[in-house]
C-alpha cells in the first residue's frame, strides 16, 4: 500500500504542500489564496512548542477510526487501501472527525457542510501533489506493509 511518509525534521514550514492540495482540488481558473475560505488544502502544518514544524497529513489507517464512525459509508477504502470521501453520501454529523485521533478531518471552513480530507490527489497523477511540490523532500510516498498504521 503507497503512504505519504513525512519526515518533520526536514520541514520548514513554507506551506507549498498546502498550495498544492489547493490547486489539486481547486476550480479552473481560481485563484489561490490562503484566506479564500472556499480553496482549503486536506493537509496542515502547525508548529508545536518547541518551535518545530509538524506537518498533518491523513494516514490512510489499515484501521480507520473515521471509516468506522461513519454511519452513511461517505468515508470507506479502496482497492489501494487509501480512505477516500464521498461528498454525496456524507450526513454532516462529524462523527469521522471527532473519531480521527491524528485530529486530520476537519468540516470544511465556509459551510460547514462537507469533510476536508487527504484523497491522495486520486485524480491527479501517480504522486500526490504535496509530494511532488515540497522542496525538501520532507514529504514522500512509500509502499508500506498492510499491517501498519
Amino acid at each position: 500500500m503507497r503512504r505519504i511518509i513525512i519526515d518533520a525534521s526536514k520541514c520548514q514550514g513554507c506551506k507549498n504542500c498546502a498550495a498544492a492540495c489547493m490547486h489539486a482540488h481547486a476550480p479552473p481558473g481560481s485563484e489561490l489564496s490562503f484566506d479564500d475560505t472556499r480553496l482549503e488544502p486536506r493537509n496542515t502544518i502547525l508548529m508545536n512548542d518547541k518551535n518545530e514544524y509538524k506537518p498533518l497529513f491523513c494516514r490512510h489507517c489499515k484501521e480507520a477510526a473515521c471509516a468506522k464512525a461513519c454511519i452513511t459509508g461517505a468515508l470507506s477504502k479502496d482497492d489501494s487501501g487509501h480512505v477516500l470521501y464521498d461528498k454525496d453520501r456524507c450526513a454532516v454529523c462529524f462523527m469521522c472527525v471527532m473519531s480521527c485521533p491524528f485530529g486530520v478531518l476537519k468540516p470544511d471552513r465556509e459551510s460547514k457542510t462537507y469533510i476536508v480530507k487527504c484523497d491522495f490527489c486520486k485524480d491527479h497523477g501517480s504522486e500526490p501533489n504535496c509530494v511532488k511540490n515540497c522542496p525538501t523532500k520532507a514529504i514522500t510516498v512509500a509502499t508500506v506493509a498492510e499491517g501498519r498504521g
